[in-house]
């Protein structure tokens, strides 16, 4: 307890010693209590004399508020005591966007075919390879076509008899021999003997297959010797002279698109190849899940290196916004928003900006700017408006008079 005590009275001494010697008027004061000190009389005499005199050989009073500002020059001076601020500065761009979209879309054929049995039967034969360029109408493969052969050949016996009796009964009728009505029966027969030949005959056309498209021939799902059926899916051809690619843009983009408008695309299987085409279709409304729009816009596949399928990217070119972009190390942030330091006549002005787009190498903003403003980059902590600055690179004498010398510096002689 008593160890407290003492170290407590020596701290208390130690204080009333610093008060003294760094306080100015603190011995006065206390002389005026009439508390007199036997020490700290050298001590404060030797501060007294470290201190600059003023023209009336008092002491300065540079540690008060007065002093504080006459040293910063007075309420309207520059920070920094009289000196200039150095700054570094970057030109404002000007930077587009929404000038290029870029969107992935998947190609398929112009025409594709599914190429299905058009009747029951057994396939015999394939007539193509897989691969093979086909017109319209090639055939593709049969099936057994023996009973409907016979059956065609049937109904034909049966046509030539029926038109056999119609003409008998026709001449039975001019002679007043067959009755009106035996000549309608008559009629009636042959013109049933007609179209039973034509059924015959279209039962026998469906046991061949063809391609009602011309294109490329895909590989077969079937083989000769195959039970086939009416759902029976034989293989597939794709016209792929042209491919369509269908992607999809955001919203934003869905009032500048229209119909014709060039697209370029690239395929992942050709890289650096560039890819012209169209927009030849419009979806008719905004997916309103994906807030996306389908498009679909056509290429030229003339020597087929194409096939559907292939992913593309697509590129389409817009007239875009441009806006001004400054350094991002030029973004301050007040209460009331962003803004930067525009450089004038050597003094710098406080533009309030709205950010638009961040970039990796620049900040797009709407503001009262142009191209080319010199904008504060570096320094911009120590600014205020109005203040009159020296950019880093430049000789001291060409910012404000005075700035940059020497404190005591004579004036050179006229």
């Amino acid at each position: 307890m008593l160890r407290q005590i003492v170290l407590s009275l020596l701290v208390a001494f130690v204080a009333a010693v610093l008060v003294v010697v760094f306080v100015p008027g603190a011995r006065d004061t206390l002389t005026r209590y009439g508390i007199a000190l036997p020490f700290g009389a050298e001590t404060a005499n030797v501060a007294a004399a470290g201190a600059p005199a003023t023209p009336s050989g008092n002491r300065p009073q540079g540690g008060g508020a007065a002093g504080a500002q006459q040293a910063g020059g007075g309420p309207g001076g520059n920070r920094g005591g009289g000196r200039t601020a150095v700054v570094l500065t970057a030109p404002a761009t000007l930077a587009t966007i929404d000038d290029k979209l870029t969107a992935l879309g998947e190609g398929s054929a112009l025409r594709s075919v599914t190429i299905v049995s058009p009747a029951a039967g057994t396939l015999t034969d394939l007539a193509v390879n897989p691969g093979d360029q086909v017109a319209a109408g090639a055939v593709i493969g049969r099936l057994d076509d023996s009973a409907e052969r016979i059956a065609l050949e049937r109904a034909r016996l049966a046509q030539t008899d029926a038109d056999a009796t119609l003409a008998r009964t026709r001449n039975l009728a001019s002679a007043s021999g067959a009755t009106a009505v035996q000549l309608s029966s008559a009629q009636l027969a042959a013109d049933n003997a007609r179209l039973a030949v034509a059924a015959a005959q279209l039962d026998l056309d469906r046991r061949t297959i063809t391609t009602p498209i011309a294109g490329t021939v895909g590989l077969f799902e079937v083989s000769a010797g195959n039970s086939l059926t009416t759902q029976s899916i034989v293989t597939t051809i794709e016209d792929s002279s042209e491919l369509r690619i269908i992607f999809y843009v955001p919203e934003r983009y869905a009032t500048s698109i229209a119909l014709g408008a060039e697209v370029e695309a690239s395929a992942v299987a050709l890289p650096g190849v560039p890819l012209a085409g169209q927009v030849t279709a419009i979806d008719n409304k905004v997916d309103p899940t994906s807030r996306t729009l389908g498009v679909e816009a056509r290429i030229r596949n003339a020597d087929g290196r194409l096939r559907p399928g292939m992913s593309f990217s697509v590129a389409m070119a817009f007239p875009g916004e441009q806006f001004p972009a400054v350094d991002p190390l030029a973004i301050q942030w007040s209460s009331t928003g962003s803004y930067v330091w525009k450089l004038s006549d050597d003094k710098v002005t406080r533009v309030d900006v709205t950010i638009i787009q961040r970039n990796s190498d620049g900040v797009l903003v709407k503001g009262p700017l142009a191209a080319g403003d010199p904008v504060v980059v570096q320094g911009v902590q120590q600014l205020a408006e109005g203040m009159v600055v020296r950019l880093l690179d430049a000789a001291p004498d060409s910012a404000a008079p005075g700035a940059g010398k020497p404190a005591g510096a004579a004036a050179p002689k006229g």
